[in-house]
């Protein structure tokens, strides 16, 4: 059976968690869109999530992510950190805002969307695992 730390099996490898990574950061612009009245045309989403999804796609090069995309530590948690930093340094670059209290929000709702699938399918695994061990180990009557 795979461990939550390994990328063995389909359901660990690259795409199935860089498309949750990537899901979660269109949750997150199209939360902000909505909550700030700013419309939720695909083009206004997409480039608010742009310089953030490329962030997290560099994050995922460079941590190798798809070897360990469940790991929290520190697969999870490097991307957490490349995506907000990569992703508000692009929006600057770009001319977007990035005011204190966006960088704020940001850094908190990011770290929630891209952590906790991690923490929730590593977790998942943890039981199917112990379950199954349990079958095993039961004592034939």
């Amino acid at each position: 059976m795979a461990s939550p730390h390994t990328a063995s099996g389909p359901a660990h490898g690259l795409w199935p968690w860089l498309a949750v990574d990537v899901a979660a950061l269109i949750l997150f612009a199209v939360s902000g869109r909505s909550t700030h009245e700013h419309g939720l045309s695909a083009a206004g989403i997409a480039a608010t999530a742009a310089p953030f999804v490329v962030a997290c796609v560099a994050g995922w090069v460079v941590l190798r992510a798809w070897r360990t995309p469940l790991r929290l530590w520190p697969t999870g948690v490097g991307i957490w950190i490349t995506t907000v930093a990569g992703g508000l340094l692009l929006r600057f670059l770009t001319g977007g805002g990035v005011a204190l209290s966006f960088q704020v929000v940001t850094l908190a709702v990011l770290g929630l969307l891209l952590l906790l699938p991690r923490v929730l399918a590593a977790a998942a695994l943890r039981g199917r695992r112990r379950a199954l061990s349990g079958r095993g180990n039961q004592a034939v009557r």
